[in-house]
């Protein structure tokens, strides 16, 4: 069917303010990246506005050659892949039973879920209570206290219920319990939703740093976000401690603080391509209730 003139002149007003949003979210990211790569004397004098001026990957060099950053990775690397399991598992199993019917305490326990929505305990309270549980300055002080999310286990109950009542009745004329119908029904059924929960769970984990600024005194289990926070907002220069003349050390520590973005950045933008298709779909189906 051949569209008419308003409707051509609609949609090429919808790409062209498509196309400004996309610029604007993408030249953040490439002006970083050009200024990480960029000659250092043209970062200093912040001449680099689009593509980078020259070619110096010394800001990389010396990244990489940090002990410190590896340190700070695996940290990031192992509280994003547990905490996020374990943010999963707790998320499905707390959404389950809230998507029964048949389930007695599930309105009280919602509504104690919302409750936690709105209020907190506040952050004396909760750094008394890791003292108290002996977590303090341990990898469980990130794990423990965001095991789940309130507003996750809503939209993955909600999904949940979703699923036809049918298949739960056959299997329980088949013998199979609450457990059995979990794991091997609802959870492969709900990949959409999962790959939701992954998705939120692992950027959470990646980007967090307050908890570990809070729990986490000892730097060897501290995490990529919060050695970035102490480069950037605390402005220390400690991959640059070996360089004798000043000029240099300013020259290479304007551009390692980019560099540092990119290293910390790049790895779970890259994720998020493989898990838009689930993404927009669980969130879709997760978020409308028929």
């Amino acid at each position: 069917m051949r569209q008419s003139a308003s409707e051509r002149a609609a949609d090429v007003l919808v790409y062209a303010v498509m196309l400004f949003i996309i610029c604007i979210t993408l030249y953040p990211f490439l002006y970083v990246l050009s200024m990480s790569i960029s000659k250092p004397i043209h970062v200093v004098e912040q001449s680099v506005w689009l593509f980078p001026k020259g070619l110096s990957f010394s800001a990389y060099d010396r990244i990489f050659d940090s002990p410190e950053v590896w340190t700070s990775y695996s940290n990031t690397f192992f509280y994003t892949v547990a905490g996020m399991m374990l943010n999963v598992i707790m998320t499905s199993l707390a959404a389950y039973p809230l998507s029964r019917k048949g389930f007695f305490l599930r309105k009280y326990m919602m509504m104690f879920i919302v409750v936690t929505m709105f209020f907190g305990g506040g952050i004396i309270p909760m750094f008394i209570l890791m003292q108290d549980l002996g977590i303090y300055n341990t990898r469980w002080a990130i794990l423990l206290p965001t095991a789940a999310s309130a507003f996750l286990i809503i939209i993955a109950r909600t999904f949940f219920q979703t699923i036809p009542e049918s298949l739960h009745e056959s299997a329980k004329l088949d013998g199979a319990n609450d457990i059995t119908i979990l794991t091997t029904i609802v959870l492969p059924l709900s990949k959409p939703i999962l790959a939701v929960l992954t998705l939120f769970y692992a950027v959470n984990h990646w980007n967090s740093f307050f908890p570990a600024l809070m729990y986490l005194p000892n730097p060897s289990l501290q995490p990529l976000s919060l050695y970035l926070m102490k480069i950037l907002v605390q402005g220390q220069e400690v991959m640059v401690e070996g360089m004798i003349d000043s000029y240099d050390r300013t020259l290479h520590s304007i551009q390692i603080k980019y560099a540092m973005i990119i290293v910390t950045v790049l790895p779970i933008v890259s994720v998020y391509p493989f898990l838009q298709k689930y993404f927009v779909q669980g969130v879709m189906i997760g978020s409308l209730k028929e």
